[in-house]
This record gives C-alpha cells, sequence and structure tokens, in this order.
C-alpha cells in the first residue's frame, strides 16, 4: 500500500492496514478525534512525540502533504515498525527521530503542530520546550491513557501561556463477530487535550 491507495481526504485509516506488533496502537476511532483536535494545514511542521508505530504520524503526513512530520520515538521494537510503516505508506514527507523527545526536540525546526502521545514520564519538559517550538496561535494536543496523565496534563495545560483549553474523553465500542453473535467490544477509555499557545 501506499498513499496512492488511501483516497480520502479524512483521516482514519484501519487499524489492520498497519504493521503491527507489541506496542500499544492508537486506534481508528481516537486517531479521528487527535488529528481533528490538532487543526492540521497542508503545509505545517508537526511533531509526533512518542510515535509508537506511526499511525498518527502516517495520518498527518497524508494531511500535511506540503509540510513535514517529525516522529519522534525511543524504543526500538516501535521505530521498527514506524519505520516498515513509513515504507508501506510510501509518505516521503514524514521523518523518523530516534531518541527521547525531551532531548531531541531542541534540535528540531520551530513546530506549527505538537502531538503527545507518549512522554516516558517527562510531559513537564516536553511541554516546557513545545512553549520554544510554537508561536501564539499553534497547538499542542496531548493524549491520556492513564489518569495520571490526563491529571498533569490538566495542570499543566491549565496554566500559562496555554489557552483555550479542551478536554475531551473518547469511548469507543465496536460492534465484533463471535461465532454466529454479534457482541459489543469496549476499548480503552481515553482522554485527548488541546490547548492553543497564548502570547
Amino acid at each position: 500500500m501506499n498513499k496512492n491507495e488511501w483516497p480520502y481526504v479524512t483521516p482514519g485509516i484501519p487499524d489492520d492496514n498497519f504493521i503491527q506488533g507489541k506496542t500499544p496502537l492508537t486506534r481508528e476511532e481516537v486517531r479521528v478525534v487527535i488529528l481533528t483536535k490538532s487543526r492540521l494545514k497542508r503545509n505545517q511542521v508537526i511533531y509526533d512525540i512518542g510515535a509508537g508505530t506511526g499511525t498518527i504520524s502516517i495520518e498527518a503526513s497524508l494531511l500535511v502533504a506540503e509540510g513535514t512530520v517529525y516522529a519522534v520515538e525511543k524504543d526500538p521494537e516501535a521505530l521498527t515498525l514506524l519505520h516498515k510503516n513509513k515504507e508501506k505508506f510510501g509518505v516521503d514527507n514524514l521523518i523518523i527521530v530516534e531518541g527521547n523527545a525531551a532531548e531531541v526536540m531542541e534540535g528540531l525546526p520551530a513546530a506549527d503542530r505538537i502531538i503527545i502521545g507518549g512522554s516516558g514520564g517527562k510531559l513537564k519538559e516536553i511541554l516546557e520546550l513545545s512553549k520554544d517550538k510554537l508561536k501564539k496561535g499553534d497547538y499542542v494536543t496531548v493524549s491520556a491513557v492513564t489518569l495520571d496523565t490526563l491529571g498533569e496534563s490538566q495542570i499543566l495545560l491549565g496554566q500559562q501561556p496555554w489557552e483555550s483549553f479542551q478536554t475531551v474523553q473518547i469511548s469507543v465500542t465496536r460492534v465484533v463477530e463471535i461465532a454466529e453473535y454479534k457482541m459489543l467490544r469496549a476499548l480503552n477509555p481515553i482522554y485527548v487535550m488541546s490547548a492553543k499557545r497564548g502570547g
């Protein structure tokens, strides 16, 4: 598959289209909300922090076709999957950056959007660096699986220079077939938070 085989202008590539391993995957429905809350434009520079298998990075790369996405990841297994998915989808505007975000962000060019999916316990440091990388009116988006990340994000994004802070909880239930029956299967609830950089 390559980017020409995803002919839609909307996000939401099915999970099964990505090469997967043991690394957690940001599910299709959650990806749609994260990317929507990030307010993307075609020529932006985007960081995907804690990129994992690259589902957000790849969808963002397709949406900002004239821009650049920097996928930052430190886990070796996730990096292997990230490279494979980049090749599968043929996204040339995706640059993979290996390392801890709190250490490598300083060397990246200024960003228009920063999406934080995994912080490795360094959320405060990453958001501090984000203040320097974003200009007034640019967005940061944080997704949280744990209540710990949710609580920390609420405190940090509720302070200056962050403005227009929003939080939404996503609870997705899918219909699956088990034998001859159709049943409901719930995914883990995810919190998505977005904030605009103020002056």
